[in-house]
């Protein structure tokens, strides 16, 4: 019973570094050097993970100068267009005013030999009449 209130103690008791507990509860003591390649194998995986992190900082960096390069892209297309469609309007407009001005020159000139007609008609019907 001693054996096992000692053998509960030792489960309890905080192990070393260099101390590692087997299945029957029992504490071994484990060389230097099966402890170096953990501390090794601890240093690659740190290592792995900053590569990870450094691929995500450059990833994130990368997909904001998109982001930045996509939206000053965007931008000069929207005024490139704005400019576009306002010369696309100011030719409409004016090819329409070119037509309004001929179509009043021609009202005008319809308007002349009308009432020229119309003057002669006034001639012709006096001269017979007189």
């Amino acid at each position: 019973m001693d054996n096992e209130a000692s053998h509960g103690m030792t489960k309890r008791a905080k192990l070393s570094d260099k101390e590692t507990m087997v299945e029957d509860g029992s504490i071994e003591h484990v060389p230097e050097e099966e402890n170096e390649p953990r501390a090794s194998n601890s240093e690659q995986v740190e290592m792995e993970i900053a590569l990870i992190l450094e691929k995500i900082n450059n990833f994130t960096q990368m997909v904001s100068e998109l982001l930045e390069s996509g939206k000053s892209m965007l931008k000069e297309l929207t005024n490139e267009f704005e400019e576009r469609m306002i010369l696309i309007h100011k030719e409409q407009m004016e090819k329409w005013q070119d037509e309004i001005k001929e179509l009043r020159l021609l009202d005008a000139a319809n308007e002349e030999i009308d009432a020229l007609l119309h003057n002669a008609k006034y001639m012709l019907q006096n001269i017979h009449a007189g």
